[in-house]
């Protein structure tokens, strides 16, 4: 099935998600419902959403799904790095101890990302700032498909998260050459094809990423 015809399919569910995410970036909260992919609905803050894109680098979205429903904005807020450890491992999260001092690092910066969130409109500056070693908002954990998702999850919509099924998706319709290592200009390469791509269907980079990966997993998920 090419990604044209899934579009009508699945329309409805990836509105309603690109709404929950403009809700989150707006309100600072929203309310998620995955149905009928997933059994969940729950509600996230920004933090909790940071928390989920640290999770999921390299790991299950639907188990970051479930370990963000079950502890929320308090729970990532305020359990102690063994809590924390202890409940990524019951998930079965296969770096449970790194994530865990992730999160705990990420609480120290959080006042200050909260403010570069409402200050900074350029969401690839905002991208730089979260993931250059060198600048005083770097999550430790988010290289810059990280920081992508965590901006598009937060209601910007015009960076794009590569990652492997976005690259799988490019590489095969010939868009990009297939490569070992994800350098910083190769993923603006990748990005590029998907913004021509967007403009083509008419679909912004958050659009496009929830139909590849629905292509990809039959699931819209985050």
């Amino acid at each position: 099935m090419e990604l044209r015809e899934v579009i009508p399919s699945v329309k409805e569910y990836v509105l309603r998600r690109i709404e929950e995410f403009r809700e989150l970036g707006e309100k600072g909260r929203t309310r998620y419902d995955f149905s009928p992919f997933l059994d969940l609905k729950f509600e996230a803050g920004i933090f909790s959403e940071l928390c989920f894109c640290l999770l999921t680098a390299n790991f299950s979205a639907v188990v970051g799904l479930k370990i963000q429903a079950e502890l929320g904005d308090e729970g990532f807020m305020e359990l102690s790095y063994d809590r924390l450890t202890d409940i990524l491992s019951k998930h079965g999260h296969r770096f449970a101890g790194q994530r865990a001092r992730r999160i705990v690092e990420a609480r120290q910066k959080f006042p200050i990302i909260q403010e570069a969130l409402r200050r900074e409109k350029n969401s690839k500056v905002l991208r730089d700032m979260l993931s250059r070693p060198d600048s005083t908002l770097k999550v430790n954990g988010f290289g810059y498909k990280e920081a992508s998702h965590f901006l598009r999850n937060v209601g910007r919509e015009d960076v794009a998260i590569i990652d492997r099924h976005v690259r799988r998706f490019l590489v095969e319709r010939g868009m990009i050459e297939e490569v070992k290592t994800l350098t910083r200009k190769r993923y603006l390469e990748a990005e590029e094809a998907l913004r021509k791509l967007g403009e083509e269907l008419g679909l912004s980079h958050a659009e496009l990423d929830l139909y590849i990966f629905y292509l990809k997993t039959k699931k819209v998920l985050k």
